[in-house]
């Protein structure tokens, strides 16, 4: 969410930037929001001359009420005064009520219109337009068939969907043995590296509030994503990353204390609503799954840094389990609207033989801080921190890399060395059929 005074100075500039995201259609917003506030502020004035007027008029009342007793002509100045005063008392409650009226209007339109944007961001449409920028690791194509990914984990009797989708439907699944084994050694493994990189481990809530849902995403994002319990302020949360930014919510945190630099584990609950390729059946989109996360917290001037060493550290984790990857530049009109940058990073695929999603880096700015009321005190006074965040690994797509690029031709996986002592230094598995 962008500061209103930004918008009043530099209204030209938030119009050019909704064009570069392709929403035309939210440039109207910029006027109203404009009008609103014009309104709104010609209010908020007119209130404040009326209660500097009820203090004098109500001092007047008691000095002519008290003449009046020694000189009755002096009443029916006084009852005027009165009169005047309710007048005064009726139009500032009308004030009050208009007041809060258009702060409401005023911060739903500024909830739809979308962050500004960083100079280097790639223009364009969608995705399509996204940009690959470099490539870590040698994407190799063996000289064997892959199967679908569902079907090596059958292969280990480690995937039963049937079973899920009689008990919970589609987009669920029994993870078993060696490849569940496997999954929760990833998260491990994982939760250990951001650690060895100064992060805090933290297990945050898994349900937040409506306000915290509205503080850290797009109203779209909330409608398509989030899973709200019946009759409860609650959702279920969609990447920890909401409850971990969440815990700022209504902050003062100390300069000192900054970066806040922290790594959470959560399962996660998405609606994924639309439809998707035949590539995005089997665990790639799923209701549910589980995540390892990170975010920070840091200074404004420290955010771009921050960015840059957050993709580095997922690029160096999935070369470290011997998968190539690249980051790909996300372009405008593919950045949700509270984003300021973002990347992703899209593992190699052999048996499509193409990169595919595996992380997402982003950059918000202070748009978060701003929903939230998160602040940062110090030497410079009160200022809005900036927040990032950047998936670690989430286990259901990093199995399809990890499976598929370590995939031998007899069926076995071999487990890189750097997972081995969270699977009980097995280096190989082995298949029960083929």
């Amino acid at each position: 969410m962008l500061d209103i005074k930004f918008i009043r100075e530099n209204p030209e500039a938030v119009k050019e930037n909704i064009k570069k995201k392709f929403q035309e259609e939210k440039l109207p917003l910029v006027d109203q929001v404009l009008a609103l506030d014009a309104e709104n502020r010609a209010t908020i004035a007119e209130a404040q001359e009326l209660r500097t007027s009820r203090n004098a008029l109500s001092k007047q009342v008691g000095i002519l009420m008290g003449q009046a007793k020694k000189d009755p002509s002096k009443l029916a100045e006084a009852e005027a005064a009165k009169a005047q005063v309710k007048a005064n008392a009726d139009r500032l409650a009308e004030l009050e009520a208009k007041e809060t009226q258009l702060a409401e209007q005023i911060r739903h339109i500024m909830l739809l219109i979308p962050n500004i944007i960083d100079p280097s961001v790639p223009i364009g449409p969608d995705d399509s337009a996204n940009v690959e920028v470099e490539r870590f690791g040698e994407p190799v194509v063996p000289d064997f068939e892959i199967p679908y990914h569902t079907q090596i984990m059958e292969s280990f009797n480690g995937i039963d969907m049937d079973a899920a989708g009689r008990v919970s439907g589609s987009g669920f699944y029994y993870l078993l043995g060696d490849i569940a084994r496997l999954h929760e050694g990833v998260l491990a493994y994982a939760r250990d590296f951001m650690i060895d990189k100064g992060f805090t481990f933290c297990i945050p809530p898994f349900m937040i509030h409506g306000n915290v849902v509205e503080g850290v995403m797009s109203q779209t994002d909330m409608e398509s994503m989030m899973y709200k319990i019946e009759g409860e302020d609650l959702y279920l949360i969609g990447t920890s990353e909401h409850s971990m930014i969440g815990k700022f919510i209504d902050q003062i945190i100390p300069e000192d204390s900054l970066p806040q630099t922290l790594t959470s584990y959560s399962p996660c609950f998405r609606k994924e609503k639309g439809a998707h390729g035949i590539e995005e059946r089997g665990v790639y989109r799923i209701h549910q799954f589980e995540k390892q996360e990170m975010i920070v917290v840091c200074k404004p001037e420290d955010s771009m840094d921050w960015y840059e060493k957050m993709w580095r550290y997922s690029v160096e984790l999935f070369r470290s389990l011997d998968i190539p990857v690249r980051q790909l530049e996300c372009c405008s009109g593919d950045l949700a609207d509270l984003k300021v940058k973002s990347c992703d990073i899209e593992a190699w695929s052999p048996r499509q033989q193409k990169y595919f999603e595996v992380c997402s880096c982003s950059n918000l700015g202070d748009a978060q801080a701003r929903r939230l009321k998160m602040r940062v005190k110090g030497e410079r006074g009160t200022y809005l921190p900036h927040t990032l965040n950047n998936t670690v690994v989430a286990p259901p797509r990093m199995l399809i890399a990890l499976l598929e690029n370590n995939l031998q031709a007899d069926g076995s996986v071999k487990i890189p060395a750097a997972l081995r002592p969270y699977v009980g230094g097995k280096e190989i598995l082995i298949p029960c059929k083929k």
